[in-house]
């Protein structure tokens, strides 16, 4: 999920500068973050045909919609954030559920929604920043905490997760946590990511 400058003018001034932006347009797609997703996918191959995928966070929908061209007509995308897209994906194998990550019962819609436990777990969400650096780092910790809590209940044992994480003490002891869980685990900077960002990738494969 993407999150520009808060002032009306420099959004404004990014996007016409930004050639990822103005690339997304003219490609259709729902946002500049899908590059960094395609990028991924031609390095990791991590999506295949056929397979399950959850996108949580998924708004505005870029990644949804590389996710669904990756696993084709047989496979199966499910989107989940708070907020609803813009308009409906044309991709017919993707559905989106309007929900919190930290809501009750969230993991077995999804499950429902894919016909079982996903292949793949995608997250490129990021919370609404304040620009008060120990309320983002709160709200990023607990963002990472809540996909944390869904691995068991969502991923199929042998799954790969990919999930983008800021920079900051607690997340990294939560980056931590997660490699842990998978066979094996690196980092990613996608060459798509915003000059200057903290963001930054991680990826896990074989979920223990």
């Amino acid at each position: 999920m993407d999150h520009f400058p808060a002032e009306p003018f420099s959004v404004a001034n990014y996007h016409r500068k930004d050639a990822y932006h103005q690339r997304a347009k003219r490609e259709g797609f729902r946002s500049r973050a899908a590059y960094k997703l395609e990028e991924i996918q031609q390095r990791e191959q991590l999506l295949r045909r056929g397979a399950r995928v959850a996108d949580l966070g998924c708004w505005p929908g870029g990644w949804l919609q590389v996710a669904a061209r990756a696993v084709g007509a047989e496979g199966r995308v499910v989107g989940v954030d708070v907020r609803a897209l813009d308009a409906p994906l044309e991709e017919a194998n993707v559905s989106v559920l309007e929900a919190d990550l930290t809501a009750p019962g969230v993991a077995a819609r999804v499950r429902a929604a894919l016909g079982g436990p996903a292949d793949v777990l995608l997250s490129d969400a990021a919370p609404k920043l304040t620009g008060i650096r120990d309320t983002d780092r709160a709200r990023e910790e607990a963002l990472v905490q809540a996909i944390e809590a869904l691995l068991t209940d969502l991923l199929r044992p042998g799954g790969d997760l990919l999930v983008k994480l800021l920079e900051g003490p607690e997340v990294q002891q939560i980056a931590k946590r997660l490699e842990t869980r998978f066979v094996r685990a690196r980092s990613l900077k996608p060459k798509a990511s915003r000059k200057g960002t903290t963001e930054w990738y991680l990826l896990g494969r074989g979920l223990r």
